[in-house]
Protein backbone atom coordinates (compact mmCIF):
# COMPACT_ATOMS: atom_id res chain seq x y z
CA UNK A 1 0.00 0.00 0.00
CA UNK A 2 1.29 3.15 -1.14
CA UNK A 3 2.11 6.27 1.78
CA UNK A 4 -0.09 8.59 1.46
CA UNK A 5 2.06 12.42 2.59
CA UNK A 6 -0.67 14.96 4.34
CA UNK A 7 0.52 18.31 3.88
CA UNK A 8 -1.07 21.29 5.91
CA UNK A 9 -0.66 24.17 3.07
CA UNK A 10 -2.29 26.39 6.03
CA UNK A 11 0.89 26.08 8.34
CA UNK A 12 2.18 29.30 9.43
CA UNK A 13 4.93 31.22 7.97
CA UNK A 14 7.20 30.65 11.23
CA UNK A 15 5.99 27.15 11.25
CA UNK A 16 7.09 27.04 7.65
CA UNK A 17 10.43 28.88 7.94
CA UNK A 18 11.75 28.18 11.60
CA UNK A 19 14.99 29.78 11.04
CA UNK A 20 13.74 33.12 8.90
CA UNK A 21 11.41 33.72 12.62
CA UNK A 22 13.64 36.40 14.06
CA UNK A 23 14.40 37.66 10.86
CA UNK A 24 13.42 41.70 10.71
CA UNK A 25 10.16 41.73 8.66
CA UNK A 26 10.20 43.17 4.91
CA UNK A 27 6.78 44.74 4.10
CA UNK A 28 5.06 42.97 0.41
CA UNK A 29 4.72 45.59 -1.64
CA UNK A 30 1.41 45.85 -4.20
CA UNK A 31 1.60 44.06 -6.85
CA UNK A 32 1.70 46.05 -10.41
CA UNK A 33 -0.91 45.13 -12.37
CA UNK A 34 0.87 43.01 -15.06
CA UNK A 35 1.45 40.75 -12.36
CA UNK A 36 -1.99 40.36 -10.90
CA UNK A 37 -3.83 36.66 -11.56
CA UNK A 38 -7.00 35.30 -10.77
CA UNK A 39 -7.96 32.29 -8.18
CA UNK A 40 -8.19 29.05 -9.75
CA UNK A 41 -12.02 28.14 -10.51
CA UNK A 42 -12.14 26.00 -13.53
CA UNK A 43 -13.25 22.16 -12.89
CA UNK A 44 -10.11 20.97 -14.35
CA UNK A 45 -8.06 22.55 -11.66
CA UNK A 46 -10.46 20.79 -9.02
CA UNK A 47 -9.78 17.54 -10.56
CA UNK A 48 -5.61 18.18 -11.13
CA UNK A 49 -5.81 19.00 -7.44
CA UNK A 50 -7.97 16.12 -6.06
CA UNK A 51 -5.62 13.36 -7.98
CA UNK A 52 -2.49 15.25 -6.15
CA UNK A 53 -4.09 14.23 -3.06
CA UNK A 54 -5.23 11.12 -4.23
CA UNK A 55 -1.99 9.76 -5.05
CA UNK A 56 -0.65 11.50 -1.76
CA UNK A 57 2.10 13.43 -3.81
CA UNK A 58 3.77 16.66 -3.36
CA UNK A 59 3.84 20.11 -6.41
CA UNK A 60 6.37 22.73 -6.46
CA UNK A 61 3.24 24.80 -7.13
CA UNK A 62 1.67 24.78 -3.79
CA UNK A 63 4.62 24.34 -2.25
CA UNK A 64 6.09 27.58 -3.75
CA UNK A 65 3.27 29.64 -3.95
CA UNK A 66 3.63 30.11 -7.61
CA UNK A 67 1.11 32.60 -9.12
CA UNK A 68 0.59 30.01 -12.51
CA UNK A 69 -0.95 27.41 -10.38
CA UNK A 70 -4.89 28.21 -11.96
CA UNK A 71 -3.81 28.28 -15.29
CA UNK A 72 -1.28 25.66 -15.35
CA UNK A 73 -3.68 23.27 -13.39
CA UNK A 74 -6.65 23.93 -15.46
CA UNK A 75 -4.58 22.52 -17.96
CA UNK A 76 -3.49 19.30 -16.33
CA UNK A 77 -0.27 20.34 -15.91
CA UNK A 78 1.54 20.31 -12.21
CA UNK A 79 5.67 20.50 -11.59
CA UNK A 80 5.93 17.04 -9.09
CA UNK A 81 7.72 17.81 -6.56
CA UNK A 82 9.46 14.46 -5.03
CA UNK A 83 11.64 13.95 -2.04
CA UNK A 84 8.77 15.46 0.49
CA UNK A 85 7.96 18.86 1.00
CA UNK A 86 10.97 19.57 3.51
CA UNK A 87 14.07 21.43 2.46
CA UNK A 88 17.23 21.55 3.96
CA UNK A 89 17.96 24.73 3.14
CA UNK A 90 16.94 28.19 3.77
CA UNK A 91 17.16 30.55 0.73
CA UNK A 92 15.49 33.48 1.76
CA UNK A 93 13.43 34.05 -1.79
CA UNK A 94 11.70 30.51 -1.04
CA UNK A 95 8.50 29.54 0.23
CA UNK A 96 9.30 25.69 0.62
CA UNK A 97 9.60 24.73 4.82
CA UNK A 98 12.95 23.75 5.75
CA UNK A 99 13.29 21.36 8.25
CA UNK A 100 14.92 17.92 8.65
CA UNK A 101 13.27 15.90 5.96
CA UNK A 102 11.47 12.71 6.95
CA UNK A 103 13.10 9.41 4.83
CA UNK A 104 13.13 8.88 1.35
CA UNK A 105 9.83 6.97 0.21
CA UNK A 106 10.58 4.10 -1.79
CA UNK A 107 6.81 3.89 -3.29
CA UNK A 108 6.99 7.52 -4.46
CA UNK A 109 8.50 7.05 -7.97
CA UNK A 110 5.40 4.61 -9.04
CA UNK A 111 2.95 6.88 -7.37
CA UNK A 112 4.56 9.95 -9.79
CA UNK A 113 4.30 7.74 -12.60
CA UNK A 114 0.81 6.38 -12.04
CA UNK A 115 -0.02 10.13 -11.77
CA UNK A 116 1.36 11.36 -14.42
CA UNK A 117 0.06 8.25 -16.60
CA UNK A 118 -3.66 8.95 -15.22
CA UNK A 119 -3.23 12.86 -16.46
CA UNK A 120 -2.14 12.01 -19.47
CA UNK A 121 0.99 14.36 -19.59
CA UNK A 122 2.91 14.23 -22.48
CA UNK A 123 5.20 16.04 -20.81
CA UNK A 124 6.32 16.43 -17.46
CA UNK A 125 8.77 18.58 -15.06
CA UNK A 126 10.46 16.82 -11.79
CA UNK A 127 11.97 18.65 -8.88
CA UNK A 128 12.62 18.37 -5.36
CA UNK A 129 13.30 19.79 -2.28
CA UNK A 130 17.32 20.26 -1.78
CA UNK A 131 18.39 16.98 0.48
CA UNK A 132 21.85 17.57 1.63
CA UNK A 133 21.11 15.14 4.36
CA UNK A 134 21.52 12.41 1.98
CA UNK A 135 24.71 10.90 0.61
CA UNK A 136 23.79 11.13 -3.10
CA UNK A 137 21.55 14.48 -2.65
CA UNK A 138 18.89 12.49 -4.05
CA UNK A 139 20.59 11.26 -7.18
CA UNK A 140 19.35 7.87 -7.35
CA UNK A 141 15.63 8.92 -6.00
CA UNK A 142 15.58 11.70 -9.38
CA UNK A 143 17.30 8.17 -11.28
CA UNK A 144 14.21 6.31 -10.12
CA UNK A 145 11.44 8.43 -10.62
CA UNK A 146 12.75 9.17 -14.39
CA UNK A 147 12.55 5.32 -15.11
CA UNK A 148 9.41 4.70 -13.47
CA UNK A 149 7.59 7.21 -15.83
CA UNK A 150 9.46 5.80 -18.99
CA UNK A 151 7.95 2.54 -17.65
CA UNK A 152 4.69 3.33 -17.63
CA UNK A 153 4.48 6.21 -20.11
CA UNK A 154 6.79 5.87 -22.76
CA UNK A 155 6.06 8.58 -24.83
CA UNK A 156 6.33 11.09 -22.02
CA UNK A 157 9.18 13.57 -22.28
CA UNK A 158 10.98 14.39 -18.99
CA UNK A 159 12.08 17.81 -17.78
CA UNK A 160 14.03 17.55 -14.32
CA UNK A 161 14.76 20.53 -11.77
CA UNK A 162 17.47 19.18 -9.90
CA UNK A 163 19.26 20.69 -6.26
CA UNK A 164 22.88 21.35 -7.11
CA UNK A 165 24.62 18.32 -5.45
CA UNK A 166 27.14 20.51 -3.45
CA UNK A 167 29.39 17.94 -2.23
CA UNK A 168 28.35 15.10 -3.53
CA UNK A 169 30.52 14.13 -6.34
CA UNK A 170 30.22 13.85 -10.07
CA UNK A 171 28.81 10.47 -9.12
CA UNK A 172 25.59 12.14 -8.25
CA UNK A 173 25.46 14.13 -11.68
CA UNK A 174 26.44 11.18 -13.58
CA UNK A 175 23.60 8.88 -11.93
CA UNK A 176 20.65 11.34 -13.00
CA UNK A 177 21.95 11.81 -16.21
CA UNK A 178 22.22 7.79 -16.94
CA UNK A 179 18.86 8.28 -16.99
CA UNK A 180 18.63 10.16 -19.61
CA UNK A 181 16.20 13.18 -18.67
CA UNK A 182 14.62 15.23 -22.02
CA UNK A 183 15.42 18.45 -20.18
CA UNK A 184 18.19 19.16 -17.32
CA UNK A 185 17.34 22.26 -15.04
CA UNK A 186 18.92 23.76 -12.56
CA UNK A 187 18.21 27.40 -11.74
CA UNK A 188 20.99 29.58 -10.78
CA UNK A 189 18.16 31.82 -9.70
CA UNK A 190 20.22 35.20 -9.22
CA UNK A 191 23.51 36.83 -9.82
CA UNK A 192 26.53 35.89 -7.90
CA UNK A 193 26.76 38.80 -5.85
CA UNK A 194 23.59 38.27 -4.25
CA UNK A 195 24.20 34.57 -2.99
CA UNK A 196 25.43 35.21 0.16
CA UNK A 197 21.84 36.95 1.30
CA UNK A 198 19.57 35.17 -1.14
CA UNK A 199 20.70 31.80 -1.83
CA UNK A 200 23.32 31.45 1.23
CA UNK A 201 23.53 26.87 0.60
CA UNK A 202 24.56 27.11 -2.38
CA UNK A 203 28.06 28.17 -4.60
CA UNK A 204 27.20 30.04 -8.02
CA UNK A 205 30.03 28.34 -10.04
CA UNK A 206 28.90 24.65 -8.34
CA UNK A 207 25.67 25.21 -10.04
CA UNK A 208 27.61 26.56 -13.41
CA UNK A 209 29.70 23.46 -13.37
CA UNK A 210 27.12 20.97 -13.22
CA UNK A 211 25.19 22.24 -15.92
CA UNK A 212 28.57 22.06 -17.71
CA UNK A 213 28.69 18.70 -16.44
CA UNK A 214 25.48 17.48 -18.04
CA UNK A 215 26.77 18.59 -21.61
CA UNK A 216 29.76 17.31 -21.22
CA UNK A 217 28.69 14.02 -20.11
CA UNK A 218 25.43 13.40 -22.83
CA UNK A 219 25.77 16.41 -25.51
CA UNK A 220 21.95 15.15 -26.39
CA UNK A 221 20.47 16.31 -22.87
CA UNK A 222 19.37 19.89 -23.10
CA UNK A 223 19.94 21.88 -20.70
CA UNK A 224 18.10 24.86 -18.81
CA UNK A 225 18.72 27.38 -16.31
CA UNK A 226 16.61 30.06 -15.01
CA UNK A 227 17.03 33.40 -13.18
CA UNK A 228 14.83 35.64 -10.77
CA UNK A 229 14.75 39.60 -11.75
CA UNK A 230 13.87 42.27 -9.16
CA UNK A 231 16.05 41.03 -6.49
CA UNK A 232 18.50 44.01 -6.42
CA UNK A 233 20.64 42.86 -9.30
CA UNK A 234 22.39 45.30 -11.85
CA UNK A 235 22.21 44.57 -15.47
CA UNK A 236 25.64 44.21 -15.91
CA UNK A 237 25.68 41.40 -13.78
CA UNK A 238 22.63 39.79 -15.65
CA UNK A 239 24.52 40.00 -18.81
CA UNK A 240 27.30 38.21 -17.17
CA UNK A 241 25.24 35.34 -16.06
CA UNK A 242 23.96 35.14 -19.56
CA UNK A 243 27.43 34.96 -20.96
CA UNK A 244 28.54 32.28 -18.23
CA UNK A 245 25.29 30.12 -18.96
CA UNK A 246 26.28 30.28 -22.86
CA UNK A 247 29.45 29.27 -21.89
CA UNK A 248 28.66 25.97 -20.21
CA UNK A 249 26.55 25.55 -23.50
CA UNK A 250 23.11 25.50 -21.93
CA UNK A 251 20.27 25.39 -24.35
CA UNK A 252 17.13 27.52 -22.41
CA UNK A 253 16.93 30.87 -20.38
CA UNK A 254 13.85 31.47 -18.36
CA UNK A 255 13.43 35.25 -16.76
CA UNK A 256 10.91 35.76 -14.21
CA UNK A 257 9.75 38.43 -11.69
CA UNK A 258 11.01 37.32 -8.19
CA UNK A 259 7.75 37.78 -5.57
CA UNK A 260 8.16 37.80 -1.89
CA UNK A 261 5.90 35.19 -0.23
CA UNK A 262 5.70 36.69 3.52
CA UNK A 263 7.26 39.27 4.89
CA UNK A 264 10.27 36.97 6.30
CA UNK A 265 11.63 36.61 3.15
CA UNK A 266 14.07 38.80 0.54
CA UNK A 267 11.97 42.03 -0.34
CA UNK A 268 11.59 42.83 -3.87
CA UNK A 269 13.80 45.77 -4.72
CA UNK A 270 11.27 46.24 -8.00
CA UNK A 271 9.25 45.20 -10.74
CA UNK A 272 10.62 44.46 -13.78
CA UNK A 273 7.84 46.17 -16.45
CA UNK A 274 7.06 43.52 -19.29
CA UNK A 275 8.96 45.90 -21.81
CA UNK A 276 12.18 45.20 -19.86
CA UNK A 277 11.59 41.60 -20.06
CA UNK A 278 10.93 41.85 -23.72
CA UNK A 279 14.25 43.36 -24.02
CA UNK A 280 16.06 40.77 -22.15
CA UNK A 281 15.20 38.12 -23.46
CA UNK A 282 15.94 39.62 -27.25
CA UNK A 283 19.49 39.87 -25.45
CA UNK A 284 19.50 36.38 -24.34
CA UNK A 285 18.36 34.95 -27.69
CA UNK A 286 20.76 37.46 -29.69
CA UNK A 287 23.15 35.62 -27.30
CA UNK A 288 22.54 32.14 -28.68
CA UNK A 289 19.99 30.70 -26.68
CA UNK A 290 17.82 28.28 -28.69
CA UNK A 291 14.85 29.10 -26.71
CA UNK A 292 14.25 31.52 -23.98
CA UNK A 293 11.16 32.53 -21.65
CA UNK A 294 11.19 35.91 -20.32
CA UNK A 295 8.06 37.40 -18.68
CA UNK A 296 7.33 38.59 -15.55
CA UNK A 297 5.09 35.26 -14.68
CA UNK A 298 7.71 32.98 -16.41
CA UNK A 299 8.77 30.08 -13.78
CA UNK A 300 11.03 27.06 -14.61
CA UNK A 301 7.91 24.57 -15.76
CA UNK A 302 5.82 27.43 -17.23
CA UNK A 303 4.30 26.63 -20.48
CA UNK A 304 7.04 23.51 -20.45
CA UNK A 305 5.62 21.57 -22.51
CA UNK A 306 4.96 23.98 -25.42
CA UNK A 307 8.68 24.89 -24.87
CA UNK A 308 9.57 22.02 -24.88
CA UNK A 309 8.23 21.34 -28.12
CA UNK A 310 9.83 24.69 -29.68
CA UNK A 311 13.33 23.61 -28.04
CA UNK A 312 13.39 20.48 -30.09
CA UNK A 313 11.91 22.08 -33.20
CA UNK A 314 14.73 24.22 -32.86
CA UNK A 315 17.30 21.69 -32.54
CA UNK A 316 15.84 19.90 -35.75
CA UNK A 317 16.26 23.08 -37.54
CA UNK A 318 19.80 23.64 -36.66
CA UNK A 319 21.31 20.18 -37.33
CA UNK A 320 19.49 20.35 -40.92
CA UNK A 321 21.01 23.55 -41.34
CA UNK A 322 24.04 22.18 -40.70
CA UNK A 323 23.28 18.93 -42.81
CA UNK A 324 22.53 21.01 -45.86
CA UNK A 325 25.99 23.11 -45.02
CA UNK A 326 28.05 20.26 -45.55
CA UNK A 327 26.55 19.11 -49.02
Amino acid sequence: MSTRIEIDHRRSAAERHPEKANRPDNPIQRKPAWIRVKAPTHPIYVETRALIREKGLVTVCEEAACPNIGECWSQRHATMMIMGDTCTRACSFCNVATGMPNPLDATEPTRVADAVAQMGLRHVVITSVDRDDLADGGAEHFAAVIRAIRAATPGTTIEILTPDFLRKGDGAIETVVAARPDVFNHNLETVPRLYPSIRPGARYFVSLRLLSRVKEMDASIFTKSGLMVGLGEERAELMQVMDDLRAADVDFLTLGQYLQPTVKHAAVARFVTPEEFAEYGAVARGKGFAMVAASPLTRSSYHADSDFAALRAAREAQVGAMAARAR
